[in-house]
């Protein structure tokens, strides 16, 4: 490595949740230093975080739009070289566009965009410009996710014929959002949010993890969106049939009021020679099904798991035992964006299992699922082409 990378921040601002998640990720693997930022939209709270992390005073900046322009000033090498925007929704597609635009190299959170217009803007973008852009579907980051995907490549679970993915949850049963929640008031706003709630906020990682895993694409929708806390004007669960692009069948739900429930992402991955099971709440297991034979168990952090996945040993830490869980998986998205910079700077090739994070790509296909389950549950939940 010929040098950190200087990284700034957009959101993240005092008492909120993702952008520190993304700040502890990052400089997990002593490859990212936070150096500047402009954390809130009120320019005191700004400054306060950056007081917190020890940041130069002049670079906790109280607006983004000043900090690309005093960035610029800065010589590369002292300048960011990229930047995390973690705002609400409605912010992502502007502040990613100028940035880009600027010459910085851009992580963001999901849903990418406010719709599916915007979505293909910054891919296109992102194209003309040449910079590294990053997706945070932090998913996509567990070493056992990886092996999944790794099977299915190399055909051990035969033709793949039907999908199960859920993301249930319960905290908005009630609600918060109208007793002074940060987190429930932004989700549940169309403003900020979009066109979607908790299909947005965790439907499209749901969305993001089949396609992922499989290598196949979502080709069909019918969905039944639905609003159960009265007021709220966004959906808060939803349910939908799918139909891939191979000729596999699926379901996808996700909701936030469902009681009991934490953060039970799962996926079922059945095919006509074996099948897989996966757990975000137990991540470090992957469960493989055969015919007429007991359920194999893989375990992270075993060489078999290298043997068999190479993306998932580059993406595993600790020795089988000691678990790794969901900071890890946002590092290693992270780590392979620093890696595929840092090849950048140099002027070679990065490492393939380095280029293996959420790309502008798959911020367009979570936009275009967005609309596809909002534009079949407004029509009685029709099948629609996503």
């Amino acid at each position: 490595m010929i040098r950190k990378l200087k990284m700034g921040m957009i959101g993240g601002g005092p008492g909120a949740f993702i952008g520190d998640v993304h700040r502890k990720a990052a400089r997990m693997d002593g490859k990212i230093d936070i150096v500047a930022g402009a954390f809130h939209i009120e320019p005191e709270k700004s400054k306060e975080m950056g007081r917190e992390l020890c940041i130069d005073p002049k670079r906790a900046y109280p607006d983004y739009t000043t900090m690309i322009r005093e960035e610029r000033k800065l010589p590369e090498g002292e300048r960011v070289d990229f930047v995390a925007v973690t705002t609400p929704n409605n912010w992502h597609f502007p502040i990613a566009c100028d940035f880009l635009k600027a010459g910085f190299n851009v992580m963001c959170e999901k849903p990418m965009t406010m719709d599916v217009k915007q979505a293909k803007e910054l891919v296109k973008l992102v194209n003309k410009t040449g910079k590294v852009f990053g997706l945070m579907h932090n998913y996509t980051g567990y070493p056992m996710v990886k092996l999944a995907r790794d099977m299915v490549r190399q055909g051990d679970l035969g033709k793949i014929i039907k999908v199960v993915v859920q993301y249930p949850q319960g905290w908005l049963i009630k609600a918060i959002e109208k007793q002074g929640s940060q987190q429930a008031s932004w989700r549940t706003d169309p403003k900020q949010s979009g066109a979607a709630g908790c299909m947005g906020d965790i439907g499209t990682h749901a969305e993001n993890l089949a396609e992922y895993i499989t290598g196949l694409r979502i080709k069909e929708i019918c969905a039944d969106l639905t609003t159960f806390v009265a007021g709220r004007r966004l959906e808060d669960d939803g349910n939908c049939l799918l139909r891939f692009d191979n000729g596999a069948k699926g379901l996808l739900h996700a909701s936030q009021v469902s009681i009991g429930e934490e953060n039970n992402l799962a996926i079922w991955v059945y095919g006509t020679e074996r099948s897989l099971e996966w757990h975000q709440e137990n991540p470090n297991y992957l469960h493989v099904n055969v015919i007429n034979g007991p359920t194999q168990v893989w375990k992270r952090g075993n060489g078999y798991i290298g043997d068999k996945s190479k993306a998932a040993a580059r993406n595993t830490r600790l020795p089988f035992g000691h678990p790794e869980a969901f900071l890890e998986a946002f590092a290693n998205n992270y780590s392979n964006f620093a890696d595929v910079i840092l090849a950048q700077i140099e002027g070679v090739k990065p490492d393939p299992l380095a280029l293996d994070f959420p790309k502008v790509e798959d911020g367009l296909r979570g936009m275009q699922f967005i609309e596809a389950v909002v534009k079949s549950s407004a029509a009685g939940a029709k099948w629609v082409k996503m």
